[in-house]
């Protein structure tokens, strides 16, 4: 698996982590949508480089200029819910891509930290030899990205697949390393410390998907 982190380098979108990850900031559900959102359009900019173009010819009012265009059919596929401001951020670069959504949640079946993935709905289009952006704002025991994955290979094989993530940590890539391809990308916007024994990111932010919309039964 190919590894992009992309916070090494300071820039305005550690500006941006940092807001998100604040208690004081992160209590106005609208910013903080707002700041995963600005982050996922920095990490389209940075994905965009490893796409494939064509060379294509402009006619302009005055002339004709040449330049290129992205040449991949891309699929945007998001992990509901907690994806979504995510998911809006790559649709801002990437608007003439398709769009998948699904639904993957840890189930804990004896009411204790113990659980298994989830994986119900989905709303995903075909995926056969496109480019695949599976989007979703938090990697932590990389158990939910898997599950997702092999749900969506059932429907076709991608050309590439990509997978985009906010925050990990080193438990969970050693999982999508285990289990993925090896020809898929990981982009990271930052990496954290570890996993507590709840399994929750740390420092990390709280819960993406609260903070974006609300308290959850």
């Amino acid at each position: 698996m190919q590894i992009h982190y992309l916070s090494e380098a300071n820039s305005v979108l550690n500006h941006f982590l940092g807001q998100i990850r604040n208690v004081n900031v992160q209590k106005d559900s609208m910013r903080f949508r707002r700041n995963i959102e600005r982050i996922g359009e920095i990490m389209s900019y940075e994905l965009s480089k490893n796409l494939h173009y064509k060379d294509v010819e402009i006619q302009t009012p005055l002339g004709i200029k040449k330049t290129t265009e992205i040449q991949d059919d891309l699929v945007l596929c998001s992990i509901l819910r907690a994806g979504l401001p995510l998911h809006l951020g790559f649709l801002n670069y990437f608007d003439s891509a398709e769009n998948g959504f699904v639904s993957a949640y840890r189930h804990h079946y004896n009411n204790d930290d113990a659980f298994e993935i989830k994986v119900e709905y989905q709303a995903v289009p075909s995926i056969e030899n496109k480019n695949l952006l599976l989007i979703d704002p938090m990697l932590a025991t990389g158990q939910s990205m898997v599950a997702v994955f092999n749900k969506l290979m059932e429907k076709g094989t991608p050309k590439e697949v990509h997978i985009a993530v906010v925050i990990a940590v080193p438990e969970g890539i050693s999982y999508l390393q285990k289990h993925l391809p090896d020809y898929c990308h990981l982009w990271v916007a930052t990496l954290d410390e570890r996993l507590n024994e709840k399994n929750y990111i740390v420092p990390g932010l709280g819960d993406a998907g609260d903070l974006a919309y609300g308290n959850k039964l």
